[in-house]
């Protein structure tokens, strides 16, 4: 990949290593779209639809649903259209998402801590928080430090 390169639905299904079933059903429910259409009027499609196609696979495992997969996409491309960025905030902003249900599902526990306890995993949570906020601010291109 990387080559520009276009695939036909085949080739791409085996690339990304799904059916051309979930490509049509993608297709039809707008997560991806082709680049353009063959002489032939086979639909074509391009590595940033592979790039999509792996996101959409991995926020699946993560069990999201279509709709907010769907969601989740539209939101990142009206953030930005660099590839290098869309990446990493996709990767952020799925991190970020995992430890919310994750905080979800400890919150029982969390009520049975004493306070030095709750103290202690509070610190642990909101440092790489606040990371991940900061790298998000010098890849927007709003970095303070600058």
């Amino acid at each position: 990949m990387g080559n520009g390169k276009l695939y036909k639905i085949g080739e791409l299904a085996k690339l990304a290593d799904v059916s051309p079933r979930t490509i049509d059903y993608y297709t039809k429910l707008g997560l991806i779209e082709p680049e353009k259409r063959s002489d032939k009027n086979y639909r074509l499609y391009s590595d940033e639809t592979f790039n999509r196609l792996k996101r959409i696979e991995t926020m699946k495992n993560e069990k999201y649903t279509l709709e907010e997969i769907k969601a989740n996409l539209q939101q990142l491309n009206k953030v930005t259209h660099d590839d290098t960025v869309k990446e990493k905030l996709t990767s952020i902003q799925l991190h970020l998402e995992q430890v919310a249900k994750e905080a979800k599902e400890l919150g029982p526990i969390m009520q049975q801590l004493k306070p030095n306890q709750l103290k202690k995993l509070y610190k642990l949570l909101t440092h790489p928080t606040t990371a991940c906020i900061e790298a998000l601010i010098v890849l927007l291109g709003k970095n303070p430090f600058s």
